[in-house]
C-alpha cells in the first residue's frame, strides 16, 4: 500500500479470498497504481438496512476514474474509511481487468482454479474407473 495524503491508495488488488494454498506465483507487477489526480471521490448518503445511522450519514463512497470513466460505488459497511478502502480495491481490480485482460490477477486466479478443477476431475474419473474394474473382477 502507498500512503498518499492520509489516505491509503491500494497498489495490489485484494480479491474476495486470499490464495495462500497455491504454490503458483501470481504476477502482481502489471497491476495499475492509482494516483490521486486520476480519480474523483464523492461521499453520498447510503441506503438500505441500518436505519437512521445509515440514512443520515454520507458514508457511501463513489469513485470515478477520470481517464477511463469507470465508476465504483461502495456501501458495504457503515464506516466511511472501510468503504473508501474497499472502493479503492474494487477500482484497482476493475482497472487491472480492463488494462491487462488475460494477465490480470483475477484471470490468473481463475486459470489456477480451472487447472485445479480439471486435475481433481481427472483423479475422480480415474478412481471411478478403477473402482468399476475392481467390481467387475469381483463379480466374475
Amino acid at each position: 500500500m502507498i500512503l498518499l495524503k492520509n489516505r491509503f491508495i491500494v497498489k495490489l488488488p485484494l480479491c474476495n479470498y486470499v490464495y495462500k494454498r497455491f504454490k503458483h506465483n501470481i504476477d502482481f507487477t502489471k497491476v495499475p497504481i492509482l494516483l490521486e489526480k486520476d480519480f474523483e471521490e464523492m461521499h453520498v448518503r447510503g441506503s438500505g438496512p441500518g436505519g437512521q445511522k445509515v440514512n443520515k450519514t454520507s458514508n457511501c463512497v463513489v469513485l470515478k476514474h477520470l481517464p477511463t470513466g469507470i465508476v465504483v460505488k461502495c456501501h458495504e459497511t457503515r464506516f466511511l474509511e472501510k468503504n473508501q478502502k474497499r472502493a479503492y480495491e474494487i477500482l484497482v481490480t476493475k482497472l487491472d481487468n480492463l488494462i491487462n485482460g488475460e494477465d490480470s490477477v483475477e484471470a490468473q486466479i481463475k486459470a489456477i482454479d480451472n487447472k485445479k478443477r480439471i486435475s481433481s476431475e481427472r483423479k475422480r474419473d480415474k478412481f471411478k474407473a478403477l473402482k468399476e474394474e475392481w467390481k467387475r473382477k469381483e463379480n466374475s
